[in-house]
């Protein structure tokens, strides 16, 4: 967590992060334009600010064409929040706070990601595909402890439920065991995601090393902003911290209860 705190210690690094948090997938020269209110930096201090950000895992960036753009990864700030909120404190501070990634449409490009996660796992990328591909433990991971049904294998049905009623609706549009899953994604836990069209997630998992992986997830192929891109923003990084704690540790997450 060193690298987290060193680089949200500087100001204009935590003004980029405010940046991209008010509009995702921004390009260097985009970001160097918003930020000339805040400092008289150039375009080369810019970027060095931008490589700190991106060591440190709260930045990410993909090429689109010949841009690269630039999204707010929070996944490692929940680490942050997970370590020293508790369970009774994490609504309220969550409501505060707003911690998400609000992405708008990108001028730039229709086919920028919506939002885009990463995280560090210390397993081999099989072992964390057969979490991610075991019905048994998905309550141990997801938001409110959904459950869920699949048919593993292309064009299968995959069913969240939260008791006995559908919440998400997804079919398996791509499977690479144990690298890549690709799924449709239609929120259903209220009418106005459920009048959503259908989006996009995508897991991708590299190896690093021998013991070790990268986790990428892609939630994106929305129409503009939507009701269901508003509203996943608030589940992905507490499932994702969940899922590290779980892979690594074969125990579920559980936040501690505050002293009596």
């Amino acid at each position: 967590m060193d690298d987290i705190f060193a680089a949200l210690s500087n100001p204009v690094r935590r003004t980029v992060l405010d940046l991209l948090r008010e509009h995702d997938g921004r390009t260097l020269g985009e970001l160097e334009q918003a930020l000339k209110p805040h400092t008289t930096l150039t375009r080369f201090g810019v970027m060095k600010h931008l490589k700190v950000l991106e060591e440190a895992h709260l930045l990410l960036t993909r090429k689109v064409g010949r841009e690269k753009h630039h999204y707010l990864n929070p996944a490692p700030i929940q680490l942050v929040a997970d370590r020293w909120i508790s369970r009774y404190a994490a609504p309220h501070v969550a409501a505060m706070t707003g911690l998400k990634l609000l992405l708008e449409n990108n001028p730039m490009s229709s086919t920028a990601p919506k939002h885009i996660y990463e995280l560090f796992i210390k397993a081999t990328p099989q072992a964390l595909w057969d979490v991610l591909t075991d019905d048994a433990k998905t309550p141990l991971y997801e938001h409110f402890n959904m459950t869920s049904r699949t048919e593993w294998r292309p064009g299968g049905a995959r069913s969240y439920y939260m008791g006995d009623r559908q919440v998400i609706a997804c079919t398996i549009l791509e499977m690479e065991p144990p690298h890549r899953l690709v799924l449709s994604f239609h929120a259903q836990w209220a009418p106005d995601v459920a009048a959503d069209r259908p989006s996009r997630v995508t897991w991708e998992i590299a190896p690093i090393g021998a013991d070790a992986c990268k986790l990428t997830l892609i939630h994106d192929d929305f129409d503009g902003e939507t009701a269901t891109s508003k509203a996943v923003v608030h589940g992905w990084p507490e499932g994702l911290s969940r899922l590290k704690t779980l892979v690594e540790t074969g125990v579920p997450f559980q936040m501690a209860a505050p002293a009596a």
